[in-house]
C-alpha cells in the first residue's frame, strides 16, 4: 500500500525552500460544526513516528500520531465557524480556514503543499496543490491528523452539550443516528443551515 513520503518536500527543497508546511482541513462533509484545518512543518531530522493518512490510522495510532507532531514540528491549528460556513460556502469556508492556520505558523512557512487541487486565495506564498496529498505528503498527512483530531474533540464536547445526536461518534457527518434526531429534536445553533438536510427541515413550509 502507498504510504506518504517526503518526495514532494525534497523537490521543494531542491528548489531552494526551506520552511515547506503541509496544510489540510476536515470537516467539509458534517451537518454541524465547524471546518477545522492545520498546518504543519516538519523536521526532517526528528520525523514524528507513525505518520500516514488519517483516514487510514486507527483512532489508537491517530492519538500517538497526534502527540508525536506536536511534540517534534511546527504547527497551528485554526476553524471556520458554522456561522462562515453559512454565510461563505464549505468550499471557501475551509480555504479560510487554512488560510488562518498558515498565518499562525511561527516562523511563518516559505513554501506549501496544499491538499487538493485549489490553492486558498489569502495564502501568496509559492504553493503547490497535491490531490490526494494526505496519503502523498508527509507534511499533509501529519496536517491531516491534527486537523481531525482537533474536529473530533470539538464534536465530542459539542455532543455533551447537545446529547442524542451522536456527534461523539459521528463528528458531525449525516450518520443515520444524526438524520434521525434531526427530525426528532430538530436543529441547533451548530447545525449548518445551507446544508440540505438541515436547510429542509427549517423550511418544511
Amino acid at each position: 500500500m502507498e504510504k506518504p513520503d517526503l518526495s514532494f518536500e525534497d523537490a521543494a527543497r531542491r528548489r531552494g525552500f526551506l520552511r515547506i508546511a503541509g496544510v489540510d482541513e476536515v470537516g467539509r462533509g458534517p451537518l454541524a460544526g465547524p471546518v477545522t484545518a492545520a498546518a504543519v512543518i516538519l523536521d526532517v531530522t526528528a520525523l514524528p513516528e507513525g505518520l500516514n493518512d488519517s483516514k487510514k490510522l486507527t483512532a489508537k495510532r491517530r492519538a500517538a500520531a497526534e502527540a508525536e507532531i506536536l511534540a517534534r514540528s511546527t504547527w497551528a491549528i485554526a476553524h471556520a465557524s458554522v456561522e462562515e460556513i453559512d454565510a461563505l460556502n464549505i468550499l471557501r469556508a475551509s480555504h479560510l480556514a487554512m488560510e488562518r492556520a498558515v498565518m499562525a505558523l511561527d516562523p511563518l512557512p516559505d513554501f506549501l503543499l496544499v491538499d487538493g487541487n485549489l490553492i486558498p486565495r489569502g495564502l501568496t506564498f509559492p504553493a503547490e496543490a497535491v490531490v490526494k496529498g494526505d496519503a502523498r505528503s508527509l507534511s499533509i498527512a501529519a496536517a491531516s491528523i491534527l486537523a481531525k483530531e482537533a474536529r473530533d474533540r470539538i464534536m465530542v464536547d459539542l455532543a455533551q452539550q447537545f446529547p442524542g445526536y451522536g456527534w461523539d461518534r459521528n463528528a458531525g457527518y449525516p450518520s443515520k443516528q444524526h438524520r434521525d434526531a434531526l427530525v426528532k429534536l430538530g436543529v441547533t445553533p451548530h447545525h449548518r443551515r445551507t446544508f440540505k438536510p438541515v436547510h429542509n427541515i427549517l423550511y418544511q413550509e
